[in-house]
């Protein structure tokens, strides 16, 4: 499964959202990467890979998911991408 998101934090995909992006991708079995514009997808378990996009407010990643729990792990990670810093996510 794979899902094209953009990202609403002002912080794009560094400190507390990426922190909360890979704790959730953290909570799933299924394979999880993301990949900015058309660059190699890395893991979305790993800070450092995460981080390593630098992908920023406006850009659009691409989700890949694969695994018995794949769509609700899209639905997971999708949340904290476009859930603006300081509103809660629950």
């Amino acid at each position: 499964m794979e899902r094209t998101v953009t990202i609403v934090p002002e912080a794009g995909l560094h400190a507390r959202p990426a922190s909360r992006f890979v704790a959730a991708a953290n909570e799933f079995d299924a394979d999880l990467s993301v990949a900015k514009d058309e660059d190699e997808p890395v893991n979305a378990r790993s800070m450092l890979s995460v981080t390593a996009l630098d992908a920023r407010q406006g850009d659009e990643v691409r989700l890949v998911a694969e695994g018995d729990d794949a769509e609700a792990a899209l639905d997971a990670l999708e949340r904290v991408l476009t859930t603006p810093e300081g509103e809660d996510e629950s």
